[in-house]
């Protein structure tokens, strides 16, 4: 029997539980907020993993699908107490912000029409602007270290921007081409130089007492993802509302590399023009709502999935609907999380140092720059003009907006944001906050 986890020091249950459930109300700030949290508190504060295994989790979750910050939970978790740490850690990094954004999508299908909620949106929308761009700005900084980086970043960025290739697909041929690059290159090697020590290499778990336990999870947890949107499917047919959910959500569970701000650039490509979900302005109001609230910022597909099936009840009540509507889409974004790590962990060492694997990333992480300058570009449209329209031709679809509706206030707060963000660096909640209380003022006054 191969042991699932070492920690430096024993940490009792009870305690991690009291960890995880404070972790779950206090994780602002995004993925590195979020990421930054845990260091402080697990690796300089109560010292329960060391800064190499700290780091060393945190690459592995960097190469999986999904939000990092909830999988490095996890992880840490499970490093600490097993499968039942794992799943304790993950949920309870998920749940409050859960509940408080099911409450939020609640309160803004019933007073969205009230003055001082239009005011508190109209603020937020801007700002999210400048948020979007201090993600562009942070992860260029990280991603963009040599001309091949810069080349895919631009392709994606007009790949999804004018030609509306799926996000998928852009992602699977950013991997490609870092791992053929790599390939590619020669051998730093070089005769009459001093060789290198090879890295320490663990061997791959072995035993059968691993491979049942790998089957078991892989079982559990695919039964816990796909009964439900079976179930959904037979019971209201495979065109109702949440089987589409089901569905769509799921596959945005396997390809949301790069985190929450590559993906929504898609999830809103989808989910507005194609499915006609929400509109424009509820995706970024969503967004907004989002980043004020602790946990994954990918949470804010709860609230999307709560408006998609509140306003396509058929035969629940509206509210039930949306409840239900948000309840599926956290349940099939987050379950694949789980069975990433829980199945993965074991074999962290012989990822961490396969080479081609490391340069896919690098790429994927390059081309989710051009993604998410997509998505500011999308927010900057719908929040500063009234009416955005849609060139077509050439096999080209590019939109772009009616500059005689522009919303000065809603510019005026937009630049007031972004300039506090990259330039004083304000916190994310202090500007949002502000953002918010600006737009209110000028819904009183106008």
């Amino acid at each position: 029997m191969v042991a699932e986890a070492e920690a430096p020091e024993p940490v009792a249950f009870g305690t991690a539980l009291r960890f995880w459930w404070k972790l779950g109300f206090i994780s602002f700030g995004g993925p590195a907020g979020q990421i930054a949290i845990m260091h402080r508190e697990i690796v300089e504060q109560r010292r329960w993993l060391s800064e190499e295994r700290f780091l060393h989790a945190l690459n592995f979750c960097m190469l999986l699908p999904g939000p990092e910050a909830q999988q490095l939970a996890t992880y840490i978790g499970w490093s600490q107490h097993g499968t039942r740490g794992g799943l304790v850690a993950g949920v309870l990094f998920v749940l409050p912000g859960f509940v408080l954004m099911t409450a939020i999508s609640i309160l803004y299908v019933l007073f969205q029409s009230v003055s001082f909620m239009q005011g508190i949106l109209f603020g937020l929308k801007a700002a999210v602007l400048a948020v979007v761009l201090e993600a562009v700005v942070r992860i260029a900084k990280r991603a963009l270290k040599n001309r091949l980086s810069w080349v895919i970043a631009g392709a994606a960025f007009v790949a999804i921007f004018a030609l509306r290739v799926p996000f998928p697909a852009i992602i699977l041929v950013a991997a490609i081409l870092g791992f053929v690059q790599q390939r590619a290159q020669p051998s730093p090697a070089s005769p009459g130089s001093t060789p290198r020590p090879a890295s320490v290499e663990v061997p791959a778990p072995r035993g059968q007492c691993l491979a049942r336990r790998a089957m078991k999870i892989a079982l559990v947890c695919g039964a816990l993802w796909f009964v439900p949107i079976a179930v959904l499917i037979a019971a209201l047919g495979p065109s109702h509302v949440l089987s589409l959910q089901g569905i769509f959500f799921s596959k945005m569970a396997v390809v949301t590399f790069g985190g929450a701000y590559a993906v929504l650039a898609y999830v809103a490509q989808e989910a507005v023009q194609t499915f006609g979900w929400l509109s424009a302005d509820d995706m970024l109001q969503g967004l907004a709502l989002a980043e004020t609230t602790p946990g994954p910022l990918i949470l804010v597909l709860s609230f999307v999935g709560f408006l998609a099936a509140f306003h396509d009840a058929a035969p629940f009540d509206p509210i039930a609907a949306g409840i239900l509507g948000a309840v599926l889409t956290t349940w099939v974004t987050f379950v694949p999380c789980f069975l990433w790590v829980l199945l993965g962990a074991p074999y962290i060492e012989r990822l961490r140092h396969q080479k081609a694997l490391s340069a896919a990333l690098a790429m994927v992480t390059a081309a989710v720059v051009g993604v998410i300058l997509n998505l500011a570009i999308y927010f900057a449209m719908h929040a500063l003009f009234r009416t955005v329209g849609q060139w077509q031709g050439f096999g080209l679809a590019v939109s772009f907006p009616d500059v005689r509706t522009i919303e000065v206030p809603a510019v005026a707060i937009a630049v007031l944001a972004i300039v506090a963000m990259l330039r004083f660096h304000v916190p994310m909640l202090i500007t949002l906050a502000a953002a918010a209380a600006l737009g209110l003022l000028y819904t009183l006054i106008s």
